[in-house]
């Protein structure tokens, strides 16, 4: 649901002073949460320089990106390329001597007709950007590839102290990155127009899912975690009709389905041959 809403939000505002204002209040969101459930948000000073580490891909990354595609595509499409992030944590796995199999190479294959797919017809529209799409898929491989860090490289933290951790240095690059292309006279955002997707996603994204998504990375191996999320492209679409009036196309359709099954491929386990 909140792929329409960044949408909006972006045509209100721009878009990196927008995810910055989300995160600065889905910290103090957090603060709360940790006090009323009674959790640490302590991080060992032997800890900080994994956390930076995974704070890159899984924050940094994946955020900057993705914001600044949602701003060049619609919703649902920006959610098909973001939802690739299973696959690119199966190639991740390269790096730790995972090996693919012919399943994950299929899955790949399908993957890439649909981001080529969209990128096609992005460049075949007049008003196509396929610098969006570019964008979205430089955020899903970081997303991916961080996916996997963290099962790697794991951090004995609650999922609340993790993520609130994480915050302070991807408010920065965030904010730097603002000034940088934004500009520094943005000023507040003015209205309830402008101030509400901010709460909702400080609230709903930043002090909940990302919490829960991070909890869900941290216990489960990357393909299953990645699982999760096999849904979310099509809500991305449908979702984006519905509240945007934006209207998929032949592309945006197949492209889902070639997604979705890139997803199957990889994540779907094989049944045992009968005995």
């Amino acid at each position: 649901m909140n792929w329409p809403v960044m949408k909006y939000a972006v045509t209100q505002y721009p878009p990196l002073h927008f995810r910055t204002l989300c995160m600065v209040f889905g910290m103090v969101a957090m603060w709360f949460v940790a006090r009323q459930m009674k959790v640490s948000l302590k991080v060992p000073r032997e800890m900080w320089g994994r956390l930076a580490l995974l704070c890159i891909p899984n924050m940094i990354g994946w955020h900057v990106f993705c914001i600044l595609a949602v701003k060049e595509l619609s919703s649902g499409r920006a959610a098909i390329l973001g939802y690739t992030m299973p696959v690119w944590a199966v190639l991740s796995g390269l790096m730790f001597a995972h090996p693919v199999g012919r399943r994950g190479w299929v899955g790949l294959s399908l993957a890439m007709v649909a981001a080529m797919l969209l990128l096609s017809s992005e460049f075949a529209a007049i008003a196509g950007s396929p610098l969006g799409v570019v964008l979205m898929l430089i955020a899903a491989a970081s997303w991916g590839f961080g996916t996997t860090l963290i099962r790697h490289y794991p951090l004995k933290l609650h999922a609340l102290a993790f993520t609130h951790a994480m915050m302070p240095p991807t408010i920065i690059a965030m904010g730097l990155a603002g000034l940088w292309f934004e500009g520094a006279n943005v000023g507040l955002p003015q209205g309830w127009s402008q101030w509400w997707p901010i709460f909702y996603n400080a609230f709903g994204v930043f002090a909940f899912c990302q919490v829960a998504w991070f909890s869900l990375a941290k216990s489960l191996p990357p393909v299953v975690s990645s699982l999760s999320i096999m849904i979310i492209p099509v809500v991305g679409v449908m979702s984006g009709s519905f509240f945007l009036g934006e209207v998929p196309h032949w592309p945006d359709f197949a492209a889902l389905v070639l997604i979705l099954g890139a997803m199957a491929v990889i994540l779907v386990p094989r049944r045992k041959k009968a005995v």
